[in-house]
């Protein structure tokens, strides 16, 4: 199944992270649509820490189940089997493939405990294997590395079981899906026909429809600010969002983070480089030099940090165009001063920094 990880991406939004997967055949990437529930356009992530920008072009809400199109990876093949024949019972192994909790990439071996379990208005498989957080619309897999599940986690009191959405409820979604031009569309289940605009019934069979699932999350005040500082710096905010009020990515080598803190704070940091075992003291004496306000360096567990922290009430006042302009030039400046480091006191990069 090593091949397999190379068609299987962290899925990115404003909300959280998932995971998807590229089957055989197809130019679309698959995921859970509680994963992307509330957004249109998502980045996707491989193994290797590459960004991708999305499109979520369907949703079914009813299976939880959304597809993404990513022009970037149009030509990336898929390596992942969706097979109708696969046999699937219990007892079987099975391999639970994702990001939990948006770590890298791990593979998690269960067992099948039921292969026919029935929650709510569906049948699921069940698996003694855990599925944590960010697994969800990752693939689920037998030995042979074909797909017998998508993997779920919107059960929230399932502790130490995991669910699947069953393959032949995938086959059916992908077998109606034929379009290629990125709109937005929900699936009726009703009379599988697909909607491309918001409306209060499906104009093929007359189902009443949800159209709260072609609204978009609203953004807080504090995020349309970062987003709008980011974007008047060169940075494309879909690939920098990670979270709720979190952004995380590199400038150059280093790693970039934005984060609010509580109803209080919101922070920039960078790990920029490894704290030297020798000659310490002309760097240290840089360090509390204050040279770089109104930036902060400091030291924590041996790696040399640059930060910025300001209170959320400086962008209700006057301060807001200064804190807004210097949260707009961290970026730079953590890349300038790892690379600064690197040079004048051969301190090595952060493990965290993208290898060049």
């Amino acid at each position: 199944m090593e091949n397999t990880k190379n068609s299987i991406y962290k899925v990115v939004t404003s909300t959280g992270t998932g995971t998807g997967f590229k089957i055989e055949g197809k130019d679309f990437l698959i995921t859970n649509y509680h994963v992307v529930e509330g957004s249109k356009v998502v980045a996707v992530e491989n193994h290797k820490q590459d960004k991708f920008k999305a499109q979520v072009v369907m949703v079914n809400p009813e299976v939880d189940l959304a597809f993404l199109q990513v022009d970037a990876l149009r030509d990336a093949k898929g390596e992942i089997r969706l097979e109708k024949e696969v046999e699937v019972k219990n007892l079987h192994k099975v391999y639970i493939n994702g990001f939990p909790f948006g770590l890298p990439f791990t593979v998690t071996e269960g067992v099948v405990s039921a292969f026919d379990q029935p929650m709510g208005q569906r049948k699921y498989i069940q698996t003694d294997a855990a599925v944590n957080s960010g697994n969800s619309g990752g693939p689920m897999l037998n030995s042979e590395g074909v797909l017998v599940g998508i993997t779920t986690s919107k059960f929230k009191d399932a502790d130490n079981v995991g669910f699947g959405i069953k393959h032949t409820d995938l086959i059916k979604e992908v077998e109606d899906f034929h379009f290629s031009d990125g709109k937005y569309r929900l699936k009726c289940n009703s009379c599988d026909e697909f909607i491309d605009k918001a409306s209060k019934f499906c104009a093929s069979c007359g189902k009443s429809i949800d159209s709260s699932v072609f609204d978009e999350f609203e953004k807080s005040y504090i995020t349309k600010i970062i987003d709008e500082t980011l974007t008047q710096n060169g940075f494309d905010t879909v690939l920098c969002t990670t979270g709720h009020e979190y952004w995380s990515f590199h400038k150059g080598t280093a790693l970039v983070r934005i984060f609010t803190s509580g109803d209080d704070f919101l922070f920039a940091t960078s790990p920029l480089n490894e704290l030297p075992k020798k000659n310490l003291q002309a760097l240290l004496g840089y360090l509390v030099s204050g040279k770089e306000s109104p930036y902060i360096l400091g030291v924590t567990n041996d790696k040399i940090y640059v930060s910025y922290r300001v209170h959320l009430s400086d962008f209700y006042g006057e301060e807001k165009e200064i804190v807004q302009k210097n949260f707009g030039l961290f970026p730079q400046k953590a890349e300038e001063l790892s690379n600064f480091f690197h040079t004048e006191f051969a301190c090595e990069k952060s493990m965290e920094s993208k290898r060049e």
